[in-house]
């Protein structure tokens, strides 16, 4: 745990532990999509599976570390949406459309500003 403590200590390290947890949420999240939207019987039990077991890991992974979750909120924000938007095109095949692009754009700012912003 202590090398875990350390990676999450320099910035890149944070980040990277960051967008891992990032991907491991969504990815879960897409897993209860699939089994509610494109899956019946025990595949749709599978995909509830595979989903819950995605979805505590990514828990246990995220609190496991030291990373401050509330000072981060705003990378980890602009990571879980841009990570959403790269599993919905490669998963769903659903391209983004204008409003969620702008939107996209402010929560890019948004944690651009809560990141960067010096009080």
């Amino acid at each position: 745990m202590n090398q875990f403590s350390q990676l999450v200590s320099s910035p890149v390290g944070a980040f990277c532990v960051l967008a891992v947890a990032a991907y491991l949420e969504v990815q879960g999240d897409a897993f209860f999509q699939s089994g509610l939207y494109h899956a019946s019987g025990v595949r749709r039990l599978g995909f509830f599976l595979a989903g819950a077991v995605v979805l505590v890991c990514y828990s246990l992974f995220l609190n496991s570390s030291k990373v401050d979750f509330g000072k981060l909120l705003g990378v980890y924000v602009v990571l879980f949406f841009l990570v959403a938007q790269l599993v919905a095109r490669m998963q769903f095949h659903q391209s983004p459309t204008r409003p969620i692009y702008v939107g996209g754009a402010f929560i890019v700012a948004g944690g651009l500003i809560m990141s960067l912003w010096k009080a």
